[in-house]
């Protein structure tokens, strides 16, 4: 199984472009979101391209691809624009006998993980390969002069992808 793995596009129409070009080009069975999709939040400047609207029509075309998580700055409005539900805090898959769970990470309680598991998270918008708690950064606003990235996972391996180049900047071998 193909996934597309993102987070965090806080409403970024060029960004969410971007994130449709590598879809077309990789074909995934699914595509996971972690959250806050839509609106970009009172701590964070308007994102380039800033348009909710055509992002959700963007991803829309999408939905029978779409597994999505709701971020802390999802709102039960955004379920308005999308035809794809977001309401759930988490999602679970199992993945080439790997289980994975996908939540936003706002709520993550380290203390109660299992490290069978590989978490999927985002919120921070700072991406992280290593360990089992996952983050593929954000789309639409990441942080610490970092990319706008995401992840494909494809054969037990896990490649970190920059939107820009559209090339891979990091992989892990979940086998290792």
């Amino acid at each position: 199984m193909k996934l597309i793995i993102a987070s965090d596009i806080h409403g970024s129409l060029k960004y969410t472009k971007k994130l449709e070009e590598l879809i077309i080009n990789e074909q995934p069975s699914k595509i996971i979101l972690l959250g806050d999709l839509y609106y970009h939040g009172p701590r964070n400047p308007l994102p380039e391209e800033y348009n909710c609207l055509e992002v959700a029509n963007i991803l829309n075309k999408y939905t029978s691809h779409i597994i999505a998580v709701q971020g802390n700055c999802d709102a039960e409005v955004d379920q308005m624009i999308s035809t794809f539900l977001i309401n759930s805090q988490d999602q679970e898959l199992i993945v080439d006998n790997y289980h994975f769970s996908f939540s936003h990470g706002h709520h993550l309680d380290q203390q109660k993980l299992d490290n069978q598991i590989y978490y999927f998270v985002g919120h921070t918008h700072i991406y992280n390969i290593k360990g089992n708690i996952l983050n593929p950064g954000s789309i639409g606003l990441p942080k610490e002069n970092k990319e706008h990235t995401c992840f494909l996972y494809q054969n037990n391996q896990l490649s970190l992808i920059s939107l820009d180049s559209l090339e891979t900047i990091a992989k892990r071998n979940l086998n290792e």
